[in-house]
């Protein structure tokens, strides 16, 4: 006898392993239920999903088995997928949180050293500065760049330290050593003083 029974289980839309159990019921029916299972499907929720279960006689079968379960079998396959869609979606909601927790831990860790590395320096630069070391102190002081959120910070350390040592001005105008002129001495001719004041007579002869 010819029969086209896996050619209509062929035609059914569904992923997964179908299954169908056969067993005999009373007054020569049969009872058959049909349980689709979607290993690929991560979520136990689809155990809660029932079987169809069909009571009828072997003509009856023959005339609609086929048509009763095409619908449903083709729902539950769909249904299971998108179990499966969800929970691979969810696995990678939970990958980027855990990986975004991995990250802001990351950040988290890398700014506390940063934050140390300055308090330290900083702690340096008042040992220094104590001890009277200015210049010593104010080469100590963090750069700028490698702290740019405590710009004004430094740039107030840096001013007050430079302002208790002694800066050479490089650019200061040198004074220019202006020649004094000579000083002549004042001759003064040594000359007989007439003590009595009278002046002498020229004698005609």
């Amino acid at each position: 006898m010819n029969t086209n029974f896996f050619n209509q289980i062929q035609q059914l839309d569904f992923t997964g392993v179908l299954q169908l159990n056969i067993s005999k019921g009373v007054e020569n029916n049969l009872i058959v239920s049909v349980i689709l299972n979607n290993e690929q499907c991560g979520d136990s929720a689809k155990n809660l999903i029932p079987p169809l279960i069909f009571n009828a006689t072997p003509q009856e079968f023959d005339e609609g088995f086929f048509q009763q379960i095409t619908a449903p079998v083709k729902t539950v396959s769909g249904l299971m997928v998108d179990m499966e869609a969800f929970m691979k979606q969810m696995e990678a909601v939970k990958m980027q949180s855990e990986m975004e927790k991995q990250k802001a831990e990351k950040v988290k860790k890398e700014k506390e050293a940063k934050d140390k590395k300055y308090k330290d320096s900083m702690a340096k630069v008042d040992e220094l500065e104590k001890e009277g070391k200015f210049r010593e102190a104010w080469m100590k002081v963090p750069d700028i760049a490698d702290f740019p959120e405590k710009a004004d910070e430094i740039r107030k350390r840096k001013t007050s330290l430079s302002n208790k040592f002694a800066t050479p001005n490089l650019f200061g105008a040198m004074e220019e050593a202006t020649p004094k002129p000579p000083q002549v001495a004042e001759v003064t001719a040594d000359y007989p003083i007439d003590e009595t004041g009278e002046d002498e007579e020229e004698t005609e002869y």
